[in-house]
């Protein structure tokens, strides 16, 4: 089974959400399907599932690599990286 190799190098605790929102649909005129928060910066972008998938273009623009889902009622994590959850 494949293990992430990024978790162990998080901040403790996490970082607060830089916005309420994805900033990058607000500015497009877009709406995010679901949030998803950096967790080496505090970015929110939205999911895949929304039109320009703003938390994987952040991970491919900074190389943060792990990102936490921000939908209340769900509690996972994903690395980029590895491609599994955390």
């Amino acid at each position: 089974m494949k293990q992430c190799t990024h978790a162990e190098a998080l901040p403790h605790p996490e970082p607060q959400p830089l916005s309420e929102t994805c900033l990058e649909c607000l500015a497009a005129g877009t709406h995010p399907v679901q949030l998803r928060l950096c967790l080496e910066c505090g970015h929110l972008g939205c999911c895949d599932s929304s039109p320009l998938q703003h938390a994987t273009e952040h991970f491919k623009t900074t190389g943060h690599s792990i990102m936490r889902t921000f939908e209340l009622g769900e509690n996972w994590r994903w690395c980029f990286v590895d491609h599994v959850l955390v």
